[in-house]
């Protein structure tokens, strides 16, 4: 239950799409005075030292993040991102990269909350250690939880704010994270069904990711974007991670654009093999229903 830290996976191909998408949700959040929330339902460790043995261990930054600092032009939705990666690095150089408590803390504003769900003892111990460093005005914003996300979820919905994002990414290394993550939507949408939801979830070669990737689509909830990206063919042992796919309820009017800029940039930047590909499908737009694909 508790063998999972992101450590090991920071910087990756699948944070450079979640985060991404995450740090133009919450830019998005700021372009209106008033305040909102934002509730992790598993928060990690919040930032990462990828010269750690940990970080170092499998080295994923380098076929993630480090492929995007070749100072290249990139699509305003990347430079977003790697502005914020920047803002963790003053010196320039990308030695720590912040996961979504950090993107978080560093958008909001004095009126906005932070909700951060951690499970795993040592990283929530890790989590509020690092969050000390911040100072005082950052601990009066974050809350943290020692507890299951899913959960503890259902108390904080709706916010006081009626205006707010929750991210929901497991590590679905339990298989029922799956089912978890389909009725920790459905149950949250029930209670705010104004929020914005960005679900992450693994292009691994099992067939629950593509169940529930079915099952988000076909939820009901109204406004959705889905954004795949796939950066190599499904390993032959069956193991490790090929992709990854973010799924946005109630996300921005902006941001369906911004993707289809980006996606196949991403999809020729990372690329490790000639499956390298995206998907974007959406409920709004008749073309991204009917799927536009790009392929290596």
């Amino acid at each position: 239950m508790f063998s999972y830290r992101h450590a090991f996976h920071a910087g990756n191909h699948a944070d450079v799409l979640k985060h991404a998408v995450f740090v133009h949700i919450l830019r998005h959040l700021n372009l209106k005075p008033a305040p909102y929330w934002v509730v992790d339902t598993h928060a990690g460790a919040g930032v990462y030292d990828l010269a750690s043995d940990w970080a170092v261990k499998n080295g994923e930054f380098a076929d993630g993040l480090d492929r995007l600092l070749d100072g290249e032009p990139v699509p305003p939705l990347i430079e977003d991102y790697l502005d914020e990666v920047q803002r963790c690095n003053a010196d320039g150089i990308a030695n720590f990269y912040p996961g979504s408590p950090w993107l978080a803390l560093h958008s909001l504003r004095e009126r906005d909350r932070l909700r951060l769900f951690e499970q795993h003892p040592s990283e929530a111990d890790v989590l509020r250690r690092n969050l000390r460093s911040q100072g005082r005005p950052a601990q009066r914003q974050v809350t943290v939880y020692e507890a299951d996300g899913f959960e503890g979820l259902k108390a904080l919905l709706p916010p006081p704010t009626r205006r707010g994002v929750v991210l929901i990414d497991p590590s679905y290394e339990d298989k029922t994270d799956y089912r978890r993550t389909l009725n920790a939507l459905r149950e949250g949408l029930k209670r705010f069904a104004t929020g914005c939801y960005a679900v992450w979830y693994p292009l691994v070669p099992r067939r629950e990711p593509q169940e529930l990737a079915r099952s988000l689509e076909h939820l009901g909830c109204g406004d959705w974007l889905h954004a795949t990206l796939t950066v190599r063919k499904p390993a032959a042992d069956g193991h490790g991670l090929h992709g990854s796919g973010m799924f946005v309820v109630n996300p921005p009017w902006t941001l369906h654009a911004q993707l289809q800029q980006a996606l196949p940039w991403l999809r020729d930047k990372l690329a490790l093999d000639e499956r390298a590909a995206w998907t974007l499908t959406g409920s709004q737009d008749a073309a991204a229903q009917a799927g536009m694909t790009g392929r290596r």
